[in-house]
């Protein structure tokens, strides 16, 4: 949630309209599932020349995502970097009323979504290869509810706590864990 110390709240459209590039949202999540790497590693995980690396870091650093981490080089010549934040959340009603703000929020919403889509299509590509203890837990699955506002703000909530939840279970160390992605939406559906 917002109130976290991890979590960077955005409201500035810039920083949306930055972090909306497919390319810069995948070195964050990089990042943050990895943790810190250098421009090298970045580079051979994402499939993209070492400088356009180092310019769309640079363009997350402007904004706040990323941040150096100068004390893990073993040389001058050696960049590392870390995800600045665990977290980046926006509230689009907070958006509503400024149309410069919410066009970036979408912009942003739609580019990482994409970026979802993306991630589930190689996890299927990769599905007959996994374990099936790992295909087992796998679930996909959707529900049409019929809810007031207060409702969707209390499911929201629940939603939430949930996910922080497990996260804090979440620990990559153990020796059988690997990166779960766990993404929910709830909306008012067209009429």
């Amino acid at each position: 949630m917002a109130d976290e110390p991890s979590t960077l709240h955005l409201t500035d459209p810039r920083a949306m309209r930055a972090l909306a590039h497919p390319t810069r949202i995948r070195l964050l999540g990089e990042l943050r599932i990895r943790g810190p790497q250098t421009v090298g590693m970045l580079s051979e995980i994402i499939d993209e020349a070492v400088g356009s690396v180092s310019y769309h870091l640079g363009k997350l650093a402007e904004h706040g995502f990323v941040r150096e981490a100068p004390e893990l080089a073993r040389n001058r010549r050696e960049r590392w970097w870390r995800a600045a934040h665990a977290r980046t959340d926006w509230e689009p009603v907070d958006l509503l009323d400024d149309p410069e703000r919410r066009l970036a929020s979408d912009l942003l919403r739609r580019a990482v979504l994409q970026r979802y889509v993306a991630r589930f299509e190689a996890y299927l590509d990769a599905e007959a290869t996994l374990d099936p203890a790992w295909v087992r837990g796998t679930t996909s699955s959707d529900s049409f509810l019929h809810l007031t506002p207060d409702e969707l703000v209390e499911l929201r909530r629940e939603l939430s706590e949930l996910g922080a939840r497990w996260q804090a279970r979440s620990n990559p160390d153990r020796p059988d864990a690997r990166t779960v992605t766990l993404i929910w939406q709830a909306y008012r559906g067209p009429q």
